[in-house]
């Protein structure tokens, strides 16, 4: 009875338009690819699972805080998240006029990030599964070789406030997911992995390197500038920080029949 209840309350959410129920999905099917940075070997393996259309936009996450209070802004503990958590939002409970609800919700800690995708009985992506979908273009499953793509992930980077712009507003990629490149930037689940290298005399000086010519020593493929950005973004962030153009999306494991 409990879960006809809200099952029923999500079919009229969805109905007046609210993303708290944004369920939309789609399969991912797994396979072995190159990642930017090489780890015990140059391939890596990613199982099948599903990935959110969207990132979570402002609607969704509004709704989520309502039945979440420690996760509004002036409750959520400072371990959890910095003082710039949901900075751009007016109140607890408005996002206020300069702010879209369809636009995807950002200054999200990586905590507050990984307790939404839970409580939707989802997860954070791996840097290996968003990586994977994220090489895709229109039509191409890895279009990392492709000029045109490079082109384009390297051009969003120079634009400002394209994290004001409403969800969907991007290319559907090959496996008919939007906005991963030319919206804003995502939390993974290990988005801190790579770059640290697990031995404390190495890792002294891991900030200072990060944005340097010496941090791409360890790339696979140097010309891949638009990937190495990211992944030198990810390695400089803390799991309590915010940015103003930085949100996510969740996925979830494709069950194997029994």
């Amino acid at each position: 009875m409990a879960t006809l209840f809200r099952l029923t309350i999500c079919i009229l959410m969805l109905w007046t338009g609210n993303a708290y129920c944004q369920s939309e999905m789609v399969p991912i099917k797994g396979s072995t690819y190159t990642p930017l940075y090489g780890r015990d070997s140059l391939q890596v393996s990613v199982s099948d699972f599903f990935m959110d259309v969207y990132p979570v936009t402002n609607q969704a996450y509004l709704e989520f805080v309502k039945e979440h209070p420690k996760w509004k802004k002036s409750q959520v503990k400072r371990i959890f998240a910095d003082e710039n958590y949901l900075s751009a939002w007016e109140t607890d409970t408005s996002i206020g006029k300069s702010q879209s609800l369809q636009s995807p919700v950002t200054h999200i800690s990586w905590f507050a990030a990984n307790d939404y995708c839970a409580c939707q009985g989802k997860r954070l992506p791996s840097i290996d599964e968003w990586e994977y979908v994220a090489m895709a273009n229109e039509s191409l499953a890895d279009a990392r070789r492709t000029e045109a793509y490079n082109a384009y992930i390297l051009s969003w980077y120079e634009k400002p406030q394209t994290f004001r712009n409403e969800v969907g507003s991007t290319f559907k990629n090959y496996w008919q997911v939007y906005d991963l490149h030319g919206l804003v930037w995502e939390w993974t689940y290990d988005f801190n992995s790579v770059l640290i290298s697990g031995e404390s005399r190495k890792d002294v000086d891991k900030d200072s390197n990060l944005f340097c010519g010496s941090a791409a020593v360890g790339a696979t493929d140097l010309m891949n500038y638009a990937a190495f950005m990211r992944y030198a973004i990810r390695g400089s962030l803390k799991a309590n920080n915010n940015m103003k153009n930085l949100g996510f999306r969740c996925v979830k494991d494709k069950i194997p029949p029994k």
